[in-house]
């Protein structure tokens, strides 16, 4: 160890090396990010200003919104960075600092989602007690233990990560550092570091898709015994919503874990981040602007302020 370099830096490679295709990548990651940014921030304003939509589902969306904008930042403007840079250079410590608000985010999203299912479930499957199972302490003290299970999951695969030394090969095939990148270049043992890993995302991701899971097939045999297609369609609205950002979410999941070896799986594994951070959350607040009425209701009414201001 003593006769070898300590690398200060990593080399972020990005999605290609060809300088036109990198302006039509910033091109398009810039329009992406600026419409996941106003579109999660629109939801934000119009459940903040609207009384009717101070709710436990529009709680969970508001908070949703704001984990969206805050794992898209984390990623893309740098990345937004990188596709214009000579140098393509970030330090090891702003890689493991990016990793961490990376992991943080995105633990405190798939925990929000599975709180939303449960939210779905409750108002489908006992909607006499829904305001007292639901209460404004219960949906905080959701959303608070969602952003601490998240911190302890991330801390515990940090602490470890900055005892990795690294002094050969510095460059990560990817726009972003993310911890698997960075396992790969250690010259340190990381069986510490895999075990803590696979582990903490055993423990995590299964119990909050179990969670998910178990809300909806209780939800499905809810609607299933209502007897009129009106009362089953009005039902399955209620979560339509959140059950195609759900079904996005962990399908890209169960293929990015299930994919062909003869497929390059640097190349999926950039097609997959890319799905995660950066077309989820554009999609989300889409989705659930044309598929609820009530956020279109709110939208057009504060639209309708604005022009009378004027």
């Amino acid at each position: 160890m003593k006769n070898q370099t300590t690398v200060t830096e990593f080399i972020l490679l990005g999605l290609s090396s060809d300088p036109q295709m990198q302006i039509f990548l910033f091109s398009v990651f810039l329009v992406i990010y600026l419409i996941t940014l106003g579109g999660n921030t629109v939801i934000i304003v119009v459940i903040r200003a609207d009384s009717h939509l101070h709710t436990p589902m529009y709680f969970f969306l508001f908070h949703l919104s704001f984990v969206e904008i805050c794992y898209s930042s984390v990623m893309v403007p740098n990345a937004l960075r990188n596709f214009l840079a000579v140098h393509k250079t970030i330090s090891v410590n702003c890689c493991i600092a990016q990793m961490f608000f990376i992991l943080l985010s995105g633990g405190a999203e798939i925990l929000i989602l599975s709180a939303m299912a449960y939210d779905c479930y409750i108002v489908i499957c006992d909607p006499l007690r829904y305001m007292e199972r639901m209460s404004k302490g219960i949906c905080v003290q959701l959303v608070g233990g969602a952003w601490a299970i998240s911190l302890v999951h991330v801390l515990l695969n940090t602490v470890f990560t900055f005892k990795l030394h690294f002094c050969g090969p510095n460059q990560i095939s990817h726009f972003s550092c993310e911890l698997p990148p960075l396992l790969q270049l250690s010259c340190t043992d990381t069986l510490t570091n895999q075990v803590m890993l696979l582990t903490s995302v055993l423990i995590f991701g299964s119990s909050s898709f179990l969670l998910t899971l178990i809300s909806y097939i209780h939800i499905i045999s809810t609607i299933l015994r209502i007897r009129s297609a009106e009362g089953r369609h009005k039902a399955f609205s209620t979560c339509s919503s959140h059950l195609i950002v759900v079904g996005l979410f962990y399908l890209t999941g169960f293929l990015q874990y299930t994919k062909s070896s003869s497929v390059t799986s640097v190349v999926l594994d950039e097609i997959f981040s890319i799905q995660y951070s950066v077309l989820t959350p554009m999609l989300n607040p889409i989705i659930y602007s044309l598929k609820n009425k009530e956020v279109k209701t709110a939208l057009g009414q504060m639209l309708g302020k604005l022009k009378f201001l004027k």
